[in-house]
């Protein structure tokens, strides 16, 4: 007699899954998984890296704004010192009485402005290099200004710094290099 069980015979079509497609469709989804997380991370740094380029741009710009209109208004350079960690320039606007010093420090990568009576504000933090030069103010034929060999002389400032910041502790794609040229308008 026959029975039930013996007589069933399943198509290949209504068979379950064997150990081998089992196998393949795990390997799919893993590659799946793998390229989605790939992609996730990669846009997050993206992300975070724009961030960043804006922040630092906005914040050279506020810089610049400011150290701009401190040097306009000054009537002379007192004194610039430079080495490779740290950088000092001061100056004057015997007009207003006020005293300027911007101090820049590679330890700890801020460019601080001090004014006489005023509480120092710093400009620029993750300030990786800050350099000036100084020139007359009237340029040769070929626009190429003359330096000063005395800062008494000086008319124009050439500012230039670099920031940078990192991105999961590198510093991959997020950096701002500004240059400014910018004229001492009440040096008498």
């Amino acid at each position: 007699m026959k029975t039930a069980a013996s007589t069933l015979t399943l198509s290949p079509a209504a068979r379950g899954a064997g150990l081998v497609e089992l196998m393949i469709a795990l390997a799919a989804a893993s590659l799946v998984l793998t390229f989605t997380m790939v992609m996730f991370i990669t846009g997050q740094s993206n992300f975070a890296g724009l961030g960043n380029y804006a922040q630092l741009s906005n914040q050279s710009r506020l810089a610049l704004d400011s150290m701009s209109r401190d040097i306009r208004e000054a009537t002379q350079i007192i004194s610039w010192q430079t080495n490779a960690t740290t950088a000092v320039l001061v100056f004057t606007n015997a007009y207003k009485g006020v005293q300027t010093t911007y101090s820049w420090t590679s330890t700890n990568s801020t460019l601080v402005c001090s004014q006489t009576g005023q509480p120092d504000r710093t400009y620029l933090a993750g300030c990786d290099a800050w350099s000036c030069s100084f020139f007359q103010r009237t340029p040769n034929n070929s626009w190429t200004f003359f330096p000063v060999t005395n800062l008494a002389q000086c008319k124009l400032i050439n500012m230039s710094w670099k920031c940078s910041r990192a991105i999961i502790g590198q510093k991959l794609n997020t950096e701002n290099m500004v240059t400014a040229q910018v004229v001492l308008r009440n040096k008498p």
